[in-house]
């Protein structure tokens, strides 16, 4: 079962070099994402007069990031894994594939790339402003929260068949493609109901740059509870006790 296999680590494991390399690639690979991602949504609200909000919005949105995914984990895979969010670091926690003090470390990098993302934008924009995600009109937060537990059990699932799966063979080259695939179309999803999340770094660096916590709550709720499930499902009927490898954390 995972829970065996869930590991604290030691504090002294988060100043390995290591460690350390892993946390800065996870900081570029967030950076490059968010900056991407949200950026695409600004300029795309300059070039139409708020027409993110618009169906063709959505589409450039869900483009934006899954592209931007593509990239950002490829570019991080071989140092950190190339999780690139914190939902997906605690997924690969909860299967037992890297200890509690890496994922610490790991958070801390991702968000701060996306505080660092965002911050770059509004200076780089003139002062335009990072929208932070917000529910649409007659979405409740526990209508939010299933939603971003369901797409986040479909990124990590995602991340645990073509990535992590010691039987994934060749279909591990894709992993980056499936995974910016699934991102972008859960953002088709779920875009116009709650912005479609699924990764709370993506919806902290605009929070802290504009300052804007509204239902905050529900964007870490969510997708730590999908990524949770997914992860349990995955180890416990896929991989198994029999066929189950602990992998280190840089071949996830």
């Amino acid at each position: 079962m995972p829970i065996r296999n869930i590991a604290l680590g030691s504090p002294a494991e988060a100043s390995q070099p290591d460690a350390l390399k892993a946390a800065l690639a996870e900081f570029i690979s967030v950076l490059i994402f968010v900056f991407a991602g949200e950026g695409a949504g600004m300029a795309f609200s300059k070039l139409t007069a708020d027409g993110a909000t618009t169906p063709a919005g959505l589409v450039a949105a869900a483009l934006a990031h899954a592209f931007a995914l593509f990239v950002a984990v490829s570019v991080g895979a071989n140092i950190s894994g190339g999780h690139v969010n914190p939902a997906v670091t605690f997924g690969a926690f909860v299967g037992g594939h890297i200890t509690f003090m890496r994922t610490i470390v790991y958070w801390i990098a991702q968000l701060l790339g996306s505080v660092v993302a965002c911050l770059l934008l509004k200076f780089s924009t003139g002062g335009l402003t990072t929208s932070a995600f917000a529910l649409s009109s007659g979405v409740t937060v526990w209508n939010a929260v299933v939603l971003e537990i369901v797409m986040t059990f479909g990124l990590v699932y995602t991340v645990y068949a073509t990535a992590v799966d010691p039987k994934k063979g060749n279909i591990g080259i894709i992993a980056p493609i499936a995974i910016g695939f699934i991102v972008g179309a859960n953002i088709l999803v779920g875009g116009a109901f709650d912005g479609a999340s699924m990764n709370p770094a993506v919806s902290f660096g605009p929070a802290v740059v504009s300052w804007t916590w509204a239902n905050h709550w529900v964007y870490w709720l969510g997708p730590f509870a999908g990524a949770a499930i997914a992860a349990l499902v995955y180890e416990v009927i896929f991989i198994g006790n029999n066929t189950h490898e602990q992998l280190p954390s840089a071949d996830f």
